[in-house]
């Protein structure tokens, strides 16, 4: 077993102390992190030249499948116009291959925030067209993908969901929620090939890893996803060059004893996939949509007066809360408004009574607008406040705001409320929701401006954090959210020898060498497995 000692380096531990000159590499482990000096011998040596290391990101929300596939379609979040919509998809038409797909398509882009499919029509009628919105909870469509999905005006909406009608009763061509997930996204599984899913499964292995992430945890994991990366660890002999956890995904059906045993089965994927390698880990549950689209559950009216329910009622939540907390399984709730956010506390606190005090580690996600007293009520019962700076990005902020318009706006995206409540705060991306990429991940965390488009000033500049406490929530503090915090996430003797070794130090410079540094090295179990 080799043991490397990379020395004259710049290298933030998370942990205390929290800066050392020096790492020994003992196999898959750390055996040194300090003063060069004190550094023991080693078989190898690599001279970093004075470079940043950082322990490797844990993107703690994520969707692997759809991030691969997204990252080969047409890119539309930054297309300002309808126009410009259609020209990219006029030019992406003579690459289509029976079908063309299109992702991150904004609202306030389209005339009225109404995309019909007479829009698409205008660019692309002769294939069906699908187009994922930025936030993947809508999906807009063309006449053609409206016929192949045979969507007419009898066709009903889904629990959860919603087929935009025009004033005939006539489909729209807008998909949203689960109207989207039941239609759209099961005919691309339907239709997709195996061989299209490993190719997505190795773009996104590959993307990662060249943002320096290590672990990643997918947060709608399926048959499909599972599938495609226990085929993606047999061709590398039962591995994997990046760290799997996975939520397994349970839709509402509506019967209490159909969803109760989708937990099952989750519960019998966890104690079967024991892999540090790919392992399910728990249960991800969408209890609303997002506050973009108004399908977000809120404790208030939209501005428009109107509101949503949530896609999970109360008295279907309960029973699939209490049987995953019984079964020892983590549960993830997507839960944007405070309306959701609240159900979602409710639901845990009533498993804790029901299945009695013991280790537990319960997760919402995004909480972009959440009810004063939401953190410390999270912080008490021991929830995971898992967020995403990145949807806190400027360039995209102002249709958020104009759905509210009024106070609640100046709570949004709160990261700080966490920390002082004393709650676990777990930062990452939700790719393809949003771009992937670590380090631009924490420049909005520390800025609160954009990434996308930097000439978009800040917003909500007092809920930025220093960059320290930005990266121990995406390195140290994601990996303790599920569990792994004793040996992932930090830079000291024993733990994973998992970090990423950048070509710029943006704790000594401005916060936009975030935009600009790139990763040179990513290391994992003390292998590298990126190398610019």
């Amino acid at each position: 077993m080799t043991r490397t000692l990379y020395r004259s380096a710049r290298i933030f531990t998370a942990d205390e102390p929290a800066w050392a000159e020096a790492l020994v590499v003992d196999g898959d482990t750390l055996a040194y992190v300090g003063d060069a000096s004190g550094a023991p011998a080693a078989d190898a040596t690599v001279d970093l030249g004075g470079r940043l290391v950082l322990p490797g990101f844990t993107d703690a929300h994520t969707h692997l499948l759809m991030t691969g596939e997204a990252l080969g379609q047409v890119g539309l979040t930054d297309a300002r116009t309808l126009g410009e919509i259609q020209s990219r998809l006029r030019d992406a038409r003579p690459g289509a291959d029976g079908v063309l797909r299109g992702r991150g398509w904004l609202f306030d882009a389209i005339p009225g925030g109404a995309p019909t499919a007479a829009m698409i029509d205008e660019a692309v009628a002769d294939i069906p067209v699908y187009l994922d919105a930025n936030d993947y909870h809508s999906c807009w469509v063309n006449t053609a993908a409206l016929a192949e999905l045979g969507i007419t005006r009898d066709t009903p909406d889904p629990i959860g969901g919603r087929i935009e009608r025009d004033a005939d009763g006539e489909p729209t061509g807008l998909l949203y929620e689960t109207a989207a997930v039941q239609y759209a996204w099961a005919h691309r599984d339907a239709t997709a090939t195996d061989a299209q899913r490993d190719a997505a499964v190795e773009r996104v292995i590959a993307a990662y890893l060249a943002t320096g992430v290590t672990g990643v945890v997918d947060m709608a994991f399926d048959d499909f996803g599972l599938e495609a990366f226990r085929r993606a660890a047999e061709r590398r002999g039962g591995t994997l060059p990046i760290r799997v956890a996975a939520h397994w995904f349970v839709t509402n059906t509506g019967d209490d004893a159909e969803n109760v045993a989708q937990v099952a089965r989750a519960a019998e994927l966890a104690a079967a996939t024991a892999s540090p390698w790919l392992r399910v880990i728990g249960i991800k549950l969408i209890l609303d949509g997002t506050i973009d689209a108004c399908t977000a559950a809120m404790g208030h009216p939209y501005a428009d007066g109107t509101n949503a329910e949530p896609i999970w009622p109360a008295e279907r939540l309960g029973p699939v809360v209490d049987a995953a907390d019984a079964a020892g399984l983590q549960i993830a709730m997507h839960a944007i408004g405070d309306r959701a956010s609240t159900m979602a506390l409710d639901a845990i606190e009533h498993a804790i009574a029901a299945n009695g005090e013991r280790p537990r580690r319960h997760r919402i996600e995004h909480l972009e607008y959440a009810a004063p007293g939401t953190a410390e009520r999270m912080a008490r019962l021991g929830v995971t406040a898992s967020m995403q700076p990145v949807h806190a990005d400027p360039a995209i902020f102002a249709n958020w705001a104009a759905q509210l318009d009024d106070e609640r706006v100046e709570r949004a995206f709160a990261w700080p409320e966490y920390e002082d409540a004393g709650a676990l705060l777990a930062f990452s991306t939700d790719a393809p929701t949003a771009p992937h990429a670590s380090l631009a991940n924490m420049y909005v965390a520390t800025t609160r401006a954009s990434a996308l488009d930097t000439s978009v000033p800040a917003v909500h500049p007092q809920f930025a954090l220093p960059l320290d406490r930005s990266i121990v929530h995406a390195t140290r503090d994601t990996a303790a959210s599920i569990g792994d915090g004793g040996w992932r996430g930090r830079l000291v003797p024993g733990a994973a020898a998992d970090f990423a070794v950048l070509d710029t130090d943006p704790f000594a410079a401005e916060p936009e060498a975030l935009l600009s540094a790139r990763v040179v090295t990513t290391v994992v179990a003390g292998r590298i497995a990126y190398e610019a």
